[in-house]
């Protein structure tokens, strides 16, 4: 993807795609896992903490991304179909407990959790704790 898919994944989101918009989803997109505030602001020295943050918030507002705790606090991730927003969407979350990488599992089927009378269930996540592909690969060699 480029610059222009990006800017057409914002604008169907309902989101200006300024260029600081762009620069976040486009990071965002090209590390497939969940990144925190913190590994933006690394990757992104040149922006401040408050527009990434901004960002992010308005990003999760109109469900372009989602947010994940894991064991290092707040990650998030790109939801892997931005066109259809299930507000009951519920998926795993993968975090390595070697690497701290957190793993977005959108794919991966989650059963209905059977709550007790007259509760309601808005969303379901699970986080999965293990070592990730790539860390068992290294540790086998």
């Amino acid at each position: 993807m480029n610059n222009n898919d990006f800017a057409s994944v914002l604008q169907r989101s309902g989101i200006r795609p300024t260029g600081n918009r762009l620069l976040i989803y486009g990071i965002m997109h090209a590390t497939q896992n969940a990144v925190s505030m913190s590994d933006l602001e690394h990757m992104l020295p040149e922006l401040d903490k408050s527009t990434i943050f901004r960002t992010l918030t308005l990003f999760n507002e109109k469900h372009l991304i989602h947010g994940a705790e894991d064991a290092g606090g707040m990650k998030y991730c790109i939801r892997d179909n931005n066109e259809v927003f299930d507000a009951d969407e519920s998926h795993c979350h993968f975090y390595c407990e070697s690497c701290g990488k957190t793993y977005c599992l959108d794919k991966s089927v989650i059963s209905n959790l059977a709550l007790p009378e007259g509760f309601v269930m808005h969303g379901l996540n699970y986080l999965v704790k293990g070592i990730c592909a790539e860390c068992t690969n290294k540790e086998s060699c």
